[in-house]
């Protein structure tokens, strides 16, 4: 890459990108309204993200809509339910509060964004309320609100992602063929692929 080229200053940005058009600024507030809460109520996946000073993380979460509950214009709560077990997320926010989410509802093109700082909890009236079919999430993340705004529809618009075909396993590797092609033994990655399905809906909650 050429060094000089290379964009290092807010100055240099801005002499390449556009003033932001006002109401790109006009949508980005410090708490919930009633329209931005309806979205998150209507989301059944997000992506969270959060750093330390040894690792950065993006994360998927999902559940049915309304899984991360709305307690008032400051507050979300997020259950942490059953997963791999690396707890990234977690490990992130014990070191550094910040935490910022994307929600995306299917059929819309536009996300909404969160960020703000959270707090882990095992409070065994939070974890009770979250509660599925009698199966507790491992703990619940509390999230205080800093700044909350939409994303317009291109990126997603773009990508087609709503339009698009799945590949429903047909041409990308599949996940035992990843641990496989990557592990040091003989990892029986045909195996693994034939179990996963029954092993997830079991270990959904």
């Amino acid at each position: 890459m050429n060094d000089v080229n290379r964009i290092t200053t807010a100055e240099q940005l801005e002499a390449i990108y556009d003033a932001p058009r006002p109401q790109a600024l006009l949508k980005e507030v410090t708490a919930l309204t009633r329209e931005y809460a309806a979205w998150i109520k209507a989301s059944p996946f997000v992506v969270v993200a959060s750093g330390s000073a040894g690792r950065l993380d993006c994360s998927p979460r999902g559940d049915a809509a309304g899984f991360v509950d709305v307690l008032d214009d400051k507050t979300l709560v997020l259950p942490d339910r059953v997963g791999n077990s690396r707890i990234d997320t977690l490990r992130n926010i014990i070191a550094d509060p910040r935490i910022a989410l994307l929600f995306l509802v299917p059929g819309r093109d536009e996300t909404i964004r969160v960020a703000g700082r959270a707090i882990i909890s095992n409070a065994p009236d939070l974890l009770q309320r979250y509660a599925i079919s009698g199966k507790l999430p491992k703990s619940v993340l509390i999230i205080s609100i800093e700044r909350v705004y939409f994303q317009c529809a291109r990126a997603l618009k773009r990508a087609r992602v709503w339009a698009s075909e799945p590949d429903n396993g047909r041409t990308l590797p599949s996940i035992g063929d990843i641990l496989q092609s990557i592990s040091d033994t003989k990892f029986d990655g045909a195996t693994y692929d034939a179990e996963l399905q029954d092993r997830l809906n079991k270990s959904l909650y």
